[in-house]
């Protein structure tokens, strides 16, 4: 049977309650996360340190939002343990009629981005993040309202298979944390009793300058982060390079983004990277065949040992002031065992790619359930005033 289609405002009353800000006081805030990720807690604050001479009291149960974050989806419903918390003006509260919804059917409800654009539909502001939503949007928007038993049936629905997704992206998460320990204890293995080589004798730094045309465009490569790998920024145009130094990427390079090497931007160029131009903050080493493969190395780099040498390596404060040297980067000592050994790690990561690979994809049925699940059962049901 077709579910009566209400406004909010039915099943919900704006709720203020205003509290004088006492200097002597202490009060515990608020606030709320953008994309339906739930409350933000804050720390306590005495009332002394606080510019406003107002805050609000919410209630466990309470549905919340932020006026200038809506548009992004910061909306929640006050958790138990958080009663009694206070907010800004910027945070309307509203009470849930207990006879109409079930408040935890509306926090389902409200982590579809459909409904926070729809309702966001006709907010004030200059700029994206300037466009406050007025708690007259909220309380005017239709929804389609099923009994509060079907409620409680969606909500005991939602809350199984989120609970079942939640288990199994902590066991992939596990899983990787048991792949990655394991890849250690297997590299100390393949470098006990390992001599130490400098850098310029085991993957000597390699320059490939390129030529600018006016007229030609340049495919710039990037480096990660903490061993995220590669990444491919837009086409640079010639006549935009002016006194920049590109240099060519080739395929198995192991590239260093000297900006960021202390945090671990360190990756090995992948086939599709083949010709891409770095600036002269990008450096590659190729490895010499027969005492070393790039991915051994790359692995190196990624432990906490060759973190602290890059680290060491990169002089200067925090952020773009920390750049790894040219020559210290050559003079760093690795380790280097004889190369078979080197293989048989290698072959380890192989496998272990593949079983990330796997891993990933799962994570990406997973964080797709939750959202397919919300489609089905509100598709129709929430409708723009």
């Amino acid at each position: 049977m077709q579910s009566p289609t209400v406004p909010l405002s039915e099943i919900l009353v704006l709720a203020v309650d205003p509290c004088p800000v006492e200097p002597e006081a202490s009060y515990p805030i608020m606030g709320v996360y953008g994309f339906a990720r739930g409350p933000i807690v804050r720390q306590v604050v005495r009332g002394s340190e606080i510019s406003a001479s107002t805050l609000y009291r919410v209630k466990k149960g309470q549905l919340v939002y932020s006026r200038l974050k809506a548009f992004e989806g910061a909306y929640t419903v006050v958790p138990p343990e958080l009663d009694g918390y206070f907010t800004s003006n910027e945070f309307p509260t509203f009470d849930v009629h207990p006879d109409r919804a079930d408040h935890r059917y509306l926090e389902w409800l409200f982590r579809q981005p459909d409904v926070w654009r729809e309702i966001a539909i006709g907010s004030k502001g200059i700029g994206a993040r300037r466009e406050r939503v007025h708690p007259k949007q909220v309380l005017s928007y239709r929804i389609d309202l099923p009994s509060l038993d079907e409620q409680r049936r969606i909500v005991q629905q939602l809350d199984r298979v989120a609970a079942l997704v939640d288990e199994r992206r902590r066991a992939i998460e596990a899983a990787e944390r048991e792949t990655q320990a394991l890849l250690l204890k297997a590299f100390q293995r393949a470098i006990d009793g390992a001599p130490l080589r400098p850098m310029s004798e085991v993957a000597p730094l390699v320059r490939r300058p390129v030529e600018i045309d006016l007229d030609a465009a340049y495919p710039e490569l990037g480096v990660r982060s903490f061993g995220r790998g590669t990444f491919h920024k837009p086409d640079l145009p010639g006549a935009e390079v002016g006194n920049k130094k590109l240099f060519r990427i080739c395929a198995g390079d192991l590239l260093f983004n000297i900006v960021f090497a202390w945090e671990g931007a360190v990756a090995v160029a992948q086939p599709e990277d083949e010709g891409r131009v770095g600036s002269h903050r990008f450096l590659s080493c190729v490895p010499t065949p027969e005492t070393a493969t790039v991915e051994f190395l790359r692995f190196y780099f990624s432990t906490p040992e060759g973190l602290q040498k890059l680290g060491e390596a990169s002089p200067g404060g925090a952020g773009r002031n920390r750049t790894l040297g040219l020559k210290k980067l050559e003079s760093l000592q690795v380790p280097v065992p004889p190369i078979v050994r080197q293989h048989w790690f290698d072959r380890l990561q192989a496998k272990a790619r593949k079983a990330r690979a796997i891993r990933a994809s799962t994570a990406q049925d997973i964080a797709a359930l939750i959202p397919a699940m919300l489609h089905e059962i509100f598709n129709g049901r929430a409708k723009a005033a």
